[in-house]
């Protein structure tokens, strides 16, 4: 009968239980009654307004480093930025290699100075195998992951540029 009254609104049968019974041995307000605990002072406007700020400035930190920073603890640290800014943490989306159009022209003059240096040795070749060298390995999906809020666009991240540096190494066999 609640629900069709009240919806979304009502509240659960055991509140609705507990409520009676705790009128019916005396109690007349409905106002919340004092309560025992440490008041929560770590979500105040001063502490969202640091953590926005920091944030703001750098969306890769994690709750560990704001912890470092800020000396807040770990859950009202994630109370601030889940309830009070919306924010949650995003991993980049991987998209094909974005090359531009230098990179594309460099490629193709590359290759057909390749064809050129070998064009005699090429019929000697029996089979011959290559692999990108790369300096260093790509950051993970949670290393490339910042915090945003619920409207703003994923961040991008190129699927293949692991360095600016590598090296092709190409073996033939004769």
């Amino acid at each position: 009968m609640l629900k069709k009254a009240f919806g979304d609104e009502t509240l659960s049968g055991r509140n609705v239980y507990k409520w009676h019974k705790q009128f019916k041995e005396g109690r007349e307000s409905v106002e919340d009654e004092e309560r025992s605990g440490r008041p929560s002072t770590s979500t105040n406007v001063k502490h969202v307004k640091q953590i926005k700020d920091l944030v703001l400035k750098n969306r890769r930190l994690t709750i560990r480093d704001l912890i470092d920073i800020t000396g807040i603890s770990f859950g009202s640290i994630q109370t601030i930025l889940k309830e009070h800014l919306n924010l949650r943490r995003c991993a980049a989306r991987l998209v094909p290699k974005t090359l531009n159009l230098f990179e594309k022209e460099r490629r193709v003059n590359v290759y057909q100075e390749m064809i050129s240096d070998y064009e005699t040795v090429m019929e000697r070749i029996i089979t011959g195998d290559e692999t990108w060298i790369y300096a260093y390995d790509p950051e993970i999906a949670n290393q490339s992951s910042e915090y945003r809020a619920k409207g703003e666009p994923k961040p991008k991240k190129s699927r293949q540029s692991r360095s600016k540096i590598k090296v092709m190494l190409t073996v033939f066999f004769d």
